[in-house]
C-alpha cells in the first residue's frame, strides 16, 4: 500500500476454505502472545518504547518474516539440487521511516550461501530466493482489512 488512505476488503472476497488463520492475545503491558496453529509466539516493545523487552516486536518479526522466507527458498533450491544447505544464512537490516505513518522504509538481506554452492548457481540462488511468498506479497499488495469484532 502506498499513501495513507485507509484500504477495506469486504469479507465477501476473503477465500473462507483457504484463509489461513491465527490469533492475537493481549498479555500483559505491551506484550502479546500470537496463535498460530498449534505455535505460539510472543511480540512486545523495548524498555525504551514503554514495553518490558520480553520478546520481538511486530516489525522485527515482519523483517524476520521475509528474511526467513528468503531463506525457505533458497535452502529448497539448494536441496532440490542435491546441494548442502549447511552454512546457508540470511543478514536483515531495516530502517523505519522518520516521518508518519510509522512504517518501515528500507529492508536490506545479505544472502551468506553454504561455501560449497558452485559459483554459477548463486544467481539462481539469488533469483529463487528474491521471489519468495512474502516478498512477491510485498510487491504486489494484498487488500487489507482492519475491522472491529460484532
Amino acid at each position: 500500500m502506498t499513501g495513507t488512505t485507509p484500504h477495506t476488503l469486504s469479507t465477501d472476497h476473503l477465500p473462507s476454505v483457504d484463509a489461513h488463520r491465527l490469533e492475537v492475545i493481549h498479555v500483559e503491558g505491551d506484550a502479546y502472545s500470537v496463535d498460530i496453529r498449534d505455535h505460539r509466539l510472543h511480540v512486545d516493545q523495548p524498555l525504551e518504547a514503554g514495553g518490558t523487552d520480553t520478546a520481538p516486536t511486530p516489525t522485527e518479526l515482519f523483517a524476520a518474516s521475509l528474511a526467513t522466507c528468503v531463506a525457505f527458498y533458497a535452502g529448497r533450491y539448494l536441496h532440490r539440487h542435491g546441494l548442502p544447505r549447511a552454512g546457508l544464512r540470511v543478514h536483515a537490516e531495516f530502517t523505519m521511516a522518520v516521518d508518519r505513518p510509522a512504517r518501515v522504509t528500507s529492508l536490506r538481506l545479505m544472502i551468506t550461501p553454504p561455501p560449497e554452492l558452485p559459483e554459477q548457481r548463486r544467481a539462481a540462488l539469488l533469483a529463487v530466493a528474491s521471489h519468495c511468498t512474502v516478498h512477491n506479497t510485498l510487491h504486489e499488495p494484498p487488500d487489507i482489512a482492519v475491522e472491529l469484532a460484532p
